[in-house]
């Protein structure tokens, strides 16, 4: 008889689970996530899967797609913060991204006030928070992605006390998350979301409600995340000099190729409120050689 040791999953099964999901959860993020060492791949594989997880169990999404409001955000709220305590106090709770938690934690010194400030964003979202100014946008953008950024540099090798690169760090989360709601203003709004500050919205004679019924006025706030995320992923380009070549190579491909998403809404504007803005296999295959010589070169 199997002792209930063995019928726990290997590290190497919750590792190829998590593969799957980043590459149907983010072409972007996965390919770049190629350019890793193995074992920093394998960690950046695990923190996705945990990341998305949350995002999925408080948004009731399927890895990201399909936004829609739930009856029991904060049930949910409950239930993210239930399975990460009890994977980090090294229990095995039967679900592989949490499961992968652990075991990333049990490898790696992540601090627990960085999942904290994490799982502070999706406490943002359960409330229905929306964002009175651009500082109110930034502190939400540390939360959801720019610790996220810090997460993934201490996995790299980067000190958690490294207060000067992990700074870089998380301006590059914020880039991305930008980039994103820059990207997802329509989706969100029919979502019943609104991420653009409250005093942007009174400049342009916008409400949440109209952000839809008056493009021209909101393509100008998506111009003005797009310039925001152009800002922070250039600061984070900085830093990306203090990694490992492998993690510098990944780094700037990923800014490369996620960093398109937000010029690519500033050249459409208003257009860009109808269509999913997406980087094609080629731009980001290209980025990919263009990022190697930066990586080389020690260029940013």
């Amino acid at each position: 008889m199997s002792s209930s040791a063995d019928a726990l999953p290997s590290r190497d099964a919750i590792v190829a689970t998590a593969g799957e999901t980043i590459a149907r959860g983010s072409k972007s993020f996965a390919l770049a996530s190629k350019l890793f060492d193995r074992e920093t791949r394998a960690r950046a594989w695990l923190l996705y899967a945990w990341c998305r997880a949350c995002d999925d169990l408080a948004d009731g999404q399927d890895l990201g797609f399909e936004l829609r409001a739930v009856a029991d955000p904060m049930a949910r709220l409950a239930r993210i913060r239930d399975l990460t305590d009890r994977a980090l106090a090294g229990q095995w709770v039967g679900e592989a991204a949490f499961d992968g938690l652990r075991l990333l934690c049990a490898e790696v010194p992540i601090p627990r006030a960085m999942i904290d400030e994490h799982l502070a964003g999706f406490a943002l979202d359960a409330e229905g928070w929306r964002p009175s100014d651009e500082a109110d946008l930034i502190r939400y953008c540390d939360h959801v992605a720019g610790v996220v950024g810090c997460m993934m540099a201490v996995l790299m090798g980067i000190p958690a006390d490294d207060a000067e690169t992990l700074a870089r760090a998380r301006d590059l989360g914020r880039a991305f998350q930008l980039a994103n709601i820059a990207r997802d203003v329509r989706e969100d709004a029919i979502g019943g979301r609104c991420y653009l500050p409250e005093t942007w919205l009174q400049e342009m004679g916008l409400r949440p409600e109209t952000l839809l019924e008056n493009g021209a006025q909101t393509a100008m706030l998506t111009l003005r995340l797009a310039d925001l995320a152009e800002g922070y992923e250039a600061s984070a380009r900085i830093g990306a000099r203090r990694l490992p070549f492998r993690s510098r190579w990944a780094v700037l491909a990923a800014a490369g190729i996620y960093g398109d998403i937000a010029r690519k809404v500033r050249r459409r504007g208003e257009a860009a409120l109808g269509a999913r803005v997406i980087t094609r296999k080629r731009a980001k295959l290209g980025w990919v050689a263009r990022a190697l010589w930066q990586a080389r070169k020690g260029h940013a």
